[in-house]
């Protein structure tokens, strides 16, 4: 039996955000239920913003990371906040360098996606765009995600949801993630 191999995003660039709280929470009971998962950091990788121009020439050293890194797994867990409605530009970027070819990188990759905001939305109109992001490079998104609104103090000193039943759905997101990824 392979192990479940999972690259963990978040969208938000700044240390200590709501999304990389939560996306922390996730990786740890995917790790619980055996999964590999490696947590992408986009702030320190430094990606440079997508230009054909560059691409045309070589791949940049942080791009062919990333490459490297999502061509080893086999799903996603992405955590991420809404930016004026929409997908952060840093999460997008990346999406768009690693999906140019060569390779079909996101191709037949299971998906899961959540979200949290300090706002009323919970992300939620962020997701369908990112929904739609991922299908169009031929990635799998999971039916169920996670909305968390209103997020300000939501989380415990130790990382944990302050509500229990939140912190079960989000580790219901990850093993429903898992449980794709296992033969």
């Amino acid at each position: 039996m392979t192990t479940p191999r999972i690259l963990a995003i978040s969208g938000s660039l700044r240390t200590g955000s709501f999304n990389r709280q939560l996306l922390a929470i996730a990786v740890a009971h995917a790790r619980s239920l055996g999964a590999e998962v490696d947590v992408v950091d986009l702030k320190t990788l430094e990606l440079p913003l997508y230009d054909g121009d560059v691409e045309a020439k070589a791949l940049p050293a942080p791009v062919e990371e990333l490459r490297e890194r999502l061509g080893k797994a086999q799903g996603l867990l992405i955590a991420s906040p809404e930016y004026n409605s929409s997908i952060p530009g840093g999460l997008k970027n990346a999406i768009d360098w690693v999906s140019r070819p060569p390779g079909r990188l996101f191709q037949e990759k299971w998906v899961a996606m959540m979200g949290a905001t300090p706002g009323v939305f919970g992300t939620a109109r962020m997701q369908p765009h990112l929904r739609q992001v991922m299908a169009s490079v031929g990635a799998h998104v999971l039916p169920t995600q996670v909305h968390m609104a209103r997020v300000s103090d939501a989380f415990t000193p130790d990382g944990k949801l302050k509500d229990e039943a939140r912190q079960k759905e989000v580790e219901a997101l990850a093993a429903a993630l898992v449980s794709k990824l296992k033969p």
